[in-house]
């Protein structure tokens, strides 16, 4: 099923085309999504304890999307009854002083999961070749580079153990509005908004521009994207949760074999 959502290596992606209201490969509607949602909670609380026992490979996770696509409610409503002791949530934000004093990647590297970790990137090493290109904060010839440089960390995590799956919140310019205007309405949603966030919108289509080079330059046979509709909430749960579940499956993480015999008797 993860095949729905991932992009080929190499492949162009015009997300334009892609309608961020559809619900491919889900027969059912939201109540039938919430109930796979929910016992895909159990399946990966499961597969989250076996990986953390073998302590010897990690899973990261990166969330990418436009303001208001849904990043933080994937983290909460997707990894709902994990272990906190083995996962890792890592949000960027403007780099700090310390950070813009080390290359790009640094302050990235800094919070990969260790092994036996999920890791999850709310917003990532991406927004170098986003933010960075839209607002034009550094030129051409540093931004660009950085895609091959994105691609070679990542093929370095790969070979050091860890998984790499990559989802990019794809909603309409339309359902952004409305997010955005029912936080306005809501204290415990427009303590986040800063002006900044309502500003970005002039930059919508240099953003659209920048998210499909993204997806054509740095989805790999060994970190794919997954172009995820995001207009539905539920169904964003939905797909994000069966492709971790396929993920983590074909990792197939096992308990080590026991420290003492299996017949030791307490006394």
């Amino acid at each position: 099923m993860r095949e729905l959502w991932r992009v080929k290596p190499g492949s162009k992606v015009d997300i334009r085309k892609l309608d961020p209201g559809a619900t491919p490969g889900l027969d059912g509607g939201e109540r039938d999504a919430m109930a796979v949602v929910q016992d895909d909670h159990d399946e990966l609380a499961k597969y989250q304890d076996r990986l953390w026992a073998e302590a010897t490979r990690s899973l990261l996770i990166v969330l990418q999307g436009m303001d208001a696509a849904g990043k933080d409610g994937t983290i909460k409503h997707v990894f709902h009854g994990v272990n906190p002791q083995s996962t890792r949530v890592a949000i960027f934000k403007e780099p700090t002083p310390e950070e813009l004093a080390h290359d790009f990647l640094w302050r990235v590297h800094r919070a990969t999961p260790r092994a036996g970790e999920i890791g999850i990137f709310n917003r990532s090493h991406y927004e170098d070749v986003l933010v960075v290109r839209v607002r034009e904060l550094v030129p051409e010839n540093v931004w660009r580079p950085r895609y091959q440089q994105i691609a070679h960390f990542e093929d370095l995590l790969v070979s050091s153990g860890t998984t790499v799956v990559k989802f990019f919140l794809h909603i309409s310019k339309d359902e952004q509005k409305k997010r955005l205007e029912q936080r306005l309405k809501q204290p415990d949603k427009l303590w986040k908004m800063r002006m900044s966030d309502l500003e970005t919108r002039k930059f919508w289509d240099g953003f659209q521009v920048a998210y499909q080079d993204v997806l054509k330059k740095t989805s790999t046979d060994v970190a794919p994207w997954y172009v995820i509709p995001a207009n539905h909430k539920w169904y964003r749960n939905w797909a994000i949760s069966r492709v971790l579940i396929e993920t983590l499956s074909e990792m197939n993480p096992q308990y080590p074999q026991p420290h003492i015999p299996k017949n030791t008797k307490v006394v």
